[in-house]
């Protein structure tokens, strides 16, 4: 059978988007939670090297790593005029013709090679009573036996005209300046669509406890973006994850944004794609990303019940993670690179208290060491004043040393300043008429799931100006 196996879990963000996307397009999968199953995480480092990434993705023999949605399309044969699965074999000449025809026309399809799959054969046997033609192709499950090529273009569409919707605007990025972006355009009757690349939330659905939002004395980075999605979806955004937006041009007054698989066609743009976490760029880090080298602690932290972690940084984000990783692991050590932490005092307030939490202050990152099997054994640092260095063990690690801004994809479009983030002036607008900028990619801005809100508020009110012009 060509059952898709899914390893995840449920705290992972691209699990979620993935299963999402899956679920969406109807395609059957087997979800095997990794956090439940020890045998299931063996095979998923075995995998992948050592290393826990998911979601891991097993589908007729062949496995995929976090693959991205146009992945997941290109090797499931998943199209708008529906899925599109090829039983065939790479010695018969029709397979290779209707192979290359679909190709031709850019359509995905998932090959299912009868030579390498036993349970495929008495499959297209049954499709066509007993006779083993191919190829046999299954469009949305309906088979068709040796289509010629004119029966593929009639079924699939090919030659159909693509109308574009025109949106008001395009909201690129669907963190809480996205969202909040959406619910007020919608509100001035405004058509909007979110792409998100990853999931809905952004930095904050990866946090475990809000306590600093308004309304809410405590709550789930999860829970509040849930609630955020609901509100634009029930005002009438539209949403689409998964989608890697590759490139934005102008034509006629039009943006047309560009992503792997798909144009989308706005009046406006709204760049609200957040910022990703910095890193040390320091030997061993890119070589044990994933095993032992970690970003997020909400994402990652269930690994490391019951042992010892090394947390990295002095700030709001670094005490605040290694807090809540202390709920759980036997013992934290805080390697700041200053005498004092910078965090506010809500955070170092309570660190004299915690008896699993050891600081290591004044200290610079030199080194993630692995042990002679390749698995994390530490962190070398440097005492700033003495110069010595000493090895810091542990189980593994998280940094937390800053953000950089996601502008990549407007450089050339936009100014951006020296640092990446994209200035702006008056009501979120940017140095190119008719886009908009909100939340941590904005120049100014503060990283906060409150301020992100009124970040969408702003650029919410230049769209309104821009487009009733």
């Amino acid at each position: 059978m060509t059952t898709l196996k899914l390893y995840g879990a449920d705290w992972c963000p691209d699990c979620r988007r993935a299963k999402t996307y899956l679920k969406e397009k109807n395609i059957d999968f087997e979800f095997i939670d990794v956090d439940l199953d020890e045998g299931a995480t063996a095979l998923v480092e075995k995998i992948n090297n050592g290393k826990r990434i998911i979601p891991t993705i097993i589908s007729n023999g062949k496995t995929f790593t976090n693959p991205d949605n146009a992945t997941l399309a290109d090797v499931l044969g998943i199209n708008k005029a529906g899925v599109v699965q090829l039983y065939g074999a790479d010695w018969c000449p029709d397979c290779k013709r209707a192979k290359s025809y679909l190709k031709d026309n850019d359509i995905n399809f998932q090959y299912i090679d009868i030579d390498s799959n036993e349970w495929a054969i008495s499959k297209i046997e049954k499709i066509n009573n007993g006779k083993r033609i191919i190829p046999t192709i299954l469009i949305d499950g309906k088979p068709y036996s040796n289509p010629d090529n004119a029966t593929l273009k009639e079924v699939l569409q090919i030659d159909a005209r693509q109308e574009h919707k025109v949106y008001d605007t395009i909201i690129i990025g669907g963190g809480a300046a996205g969202l909040t972006t959406a619910i007020y355009a919608q509100r001035d009757r405004f058509d909007s669509i979110i792409l998100e690349k990853k999931t809905i939330g952004g930095n904050a659905f990866l946090t475990e406890k809000i306590e600093n939002y308004p309304g809410f004395t405590n709550i789930s980075g999860p829970a509040l973006m849930d609630k955020m999605e609901a509100q634009a979806r029930t005002y009438g955004a539209e949403i689409a994850t998964g989608i890697d937006v590759r490139s934005i041009a102008k034509k006629n007054n039009r943006f047309l944004v560009h992503s792997g698989t798909e144009t989308f066609i706005g009046r406006s743009i709204v760049a609200a794609t957040g910022s990703t976490y910095r890193r040390l760029h320091i030997p061993g880090e890119e070589a044990l990303i994933g095993s032992g080298v970690h970003f997020c602690a909400t994402c990652d932290g269930a690994f490391y019940r019951d042992k010892t972690v090394i947390v990295v940084g002095g700030g709001n984000s670094a005490l605040e993670e290694g807090i809540f990783l202390s709920g759980f692991v036997k013992k934290i050590k805080i390697v700041n690179r200053s005498k004092e932490f910078s965090a506010s005092p809500v955070y170092t307030e309570k660190l004299p208290g915690m008896e699993k939490v050891e600081t290591f202050m004044n200290k610079t990152a030199l080194e993630f060491v692995a042990d002679e099997n390749g698995a994390f054994k530490g962190l070398k640092v440097k005492d700033n004043d003495t110069g010595n260095e000493e090895l810091i063990e542990g189980d593994g690690s998280f940094i937390f040393i800053g953000l950089i801004p996601n502008s990549a994809i407007f450089k050339g479009v936009i100014d951006l300043n020296e640092n990446g983030f994209i200035t702006t002036k008056g009501l979120a607008q940017t140095s190119a008429e008719g886009i908009f900028a909100a939340g941590d990619v904005r120049e100014g801005a503060i990283a906060q799931v409150a301020a992100a809100t009124g970040e969408g508020v702003l650029a919410s009110y230049g769209l309104r100006d821009y487009l009733k012009d």
